[in-house]
């Protein structure tokens, strides 16, 4: 995979798909039933609770404001399984369907790998959204007839076991897992010819480095260089020689690559409030700013994967919002972790 950067801020996101004409003009009209961010910005200030949940009224997420943890979860989960579905009629293209569907295969994977490995009862909570159904998911790891898998997962298994017992460490489970697939959706992708989701993949590989860069620098792990996911825009390389980098020079260190300021934003915050609120925001902020750069594009696949990844954001920061409500966090926290790519 090329590592040369031939772009400015975001890369390319391919042609027009005039198959796409009524998909995309239905996720347009859908944007602007958004929230804005003002409204978050209130939910995050309001008294209590019950002022954050009545701010939702009139909106997807509106709900009692006696509810409880389980009643939120549960709406938050219908409004996704709706979007999905709705997404899923959108589609034309089976291999963009099956490459969104396996986020939640491999999620899945991790969580039945590291009750085998640790002994544990696999469950039954496995997400059924996925390529692969939840029942056929927890039957096959009960018979340990992973041929029943789809490739992808059949390497994922095995990558994942063997790395676990190369030095019994659980993290090597979730990193083996995320090198595997991310290589497939890389794969994919290219046999798609979908530059969109290609570049999506290579950004995610991107911003996933610059985390475990940070995440290691501050746990004084910089030894640890082998947690570099292969294949985005910048070489691994350069995440390694980030761990030798005192923190003020790493921004320059990648000066020529469209993370500079990401990086420079979210250091001084990571230093001073030893959080990664800052840098956890800007790594949404950014992959949300190319999602909508698929408003260059007339018709095709872009707007509509796009409007779907970030209505899927939007019910996660109705999550944030209302536990954190709930769970007495203060407004200066959830706004530190509120993204500004929202309308």
């Amino acid at each position: 995979m090329n590592s040369e950067i031939n772009f400015y801020r975001y890369p390319p996101i391919g042609d027009e798909d005039w198959r796409y004409a009524y998909p995309a003009a239905r996720v347009r009209a859908m944007e602007s039933t958004m929230i804005p961010r003002g409204i978050f910005v209130d939910m995050a200030n309001a008294g209590s609770f019950v002022e954050a949940v009545e701010l939702l009224a009139g909106t997807d997420y509106a709900i009692e404001t006696n509810a409880d943890s389980q009643q939120i979860e549960q709406l938050l989960l219908n409004c996704r399984t709706r979007s999905r579905k709705l997404f899923a009629d959108l589609i034309l293209d089976e291999g963009i369907l099956t490459f969104l569907r396996a986020r939640e295969d491999f999620a899945n994977m991790k969580l039945a790998i590291r009750r085998v490995v640790t002994e544990r009862p696999l469950g039954l909570d496995y997400s059924n959204e996925g390529n692969v159904p939840a029942g056929e998911f927890e039957e096959i790891f009960e018979q340990e007839d992973y041929s029943r898998f789809p490739d992808y997962l059949q390497d994922a298994v095995e990558a994942a076991v063997l790395g676990y017992y190369e030095e019994k460490d659980v993290r090597r489970i979730d990193y083996e897992i995320d090198r595997i697939e991310q290589s497939w959706r890389i794969r994919k992708a290219q046999r798609q010819k979908s530059t969109f989701m290609l570049s999506l993949v290579r950004l995610r590989i991107d911003l996933n480095n610059i985390r475990t860069m940070l995440r290691l620098k501050m746990a004084d792990r910089e030894d640890q260089t082998q947690f570099f996911l292969p294949g985005g825009f910048v070489d691994t390389a350069k995440y390694s020689q980030g761990l030798d980098t005192d923190y003020e020079a790493i921004g320059a260190l990648f000066y020529a690559t469209p993370y500079c300021e990401l990086l420079e934003a979210s250091i001084p915050y990571l230093r001073s409030e030893k959080s990664f609120l800052k840098l956890e925001k800007e790594c949404e902020d950014f992959i949300k700013g190319f999602l909508k750069t698929s408003c260059d594009v007339a018709a095709g696949p872009q707007p509509v994967v796009a409007y779907f990844l970030m209505k899927e954001a939007e019910i996660r920061t109705v999550r944030m919002m209302l536990t954190g409500k709930k769970n007495g966090l203060t407004p200066k926290l959830l706004l530190d972790r509120l993204g500004e790519w929202m309308p």
